[in-house]
Formats: structure tokens, sequence, C-alpha cells
């Protein structure tokens, strides 16, 4: 779990994965395409085709409370966009 931090489940995520076999993942803001596939291909066994990564900008929040608003920001991050070979597949729900 070094690099691979967690998948990014959303309905457009979803909707990459049932259409196109693509898989999103959020990764360490360190690491390369390179590494990333490797990571992907041994904790799923499946074949990764190309990786495409962005750097999420933080977003604006702000929240109401008795002492005032307070006004904050969520941190950036690393998101990995895979595309997988035809066949495979990876089921993040099977641990339910």
């Amino acid at each position: 779990m070094g690099i691979i931090i967690k998948p990014v489940v959303t309905e457009k995520a979803n909707g990459l994965s049932e259409k196109l076999n693509r898989f999103s993942f959020r990764v360490e803001r360190q690491a390369n395409k390179i590494e990333i596939k490797k990571a992907v291909e041994e904790m799923y066994g499946v074949t990764v085709l190309s990786v495409n990564t962005a750097i999420m900008p933080g977003k604006k929040k702000s929240r109401n409370t008795k002492g005032g608003a307070i006004n904050g920001r969520t941190s950036a991050y690393k998101k990995a966009v895979v595309t997988l070979k035809v066949g495979d597949n990876i089921d993040f729900y099977s641990n339910i």
C-alpha cells in the first residue's frame, strides 16, 4: 500500500470503468507512472496498458459555527487513471 492510497469510487470513475476499462486511484504524490503501473499489476494481478496522472487541486471549504465562519482548504492529491487490457477487470466491491 505504499504507492496506491485508495481507489476513487465516484459516478464518473464507475462510468469510465464500465465503458472504457479504466480505473482511478488516489496515489502518492511523488510516484511516477512506471511505479504506479507496477503497483497496480502486483496488487490486482492485471495487465496495465497505460497510466494517466493528474494533480487534483484542493477545494475551498467553509462551515458556520457558534464562533463564526471557519474557512479552510482540503489538501491537493495525485490521481492516476489506469487503462487495463481487454478482458482484465478489478472488482473493488468483492470484499464487502
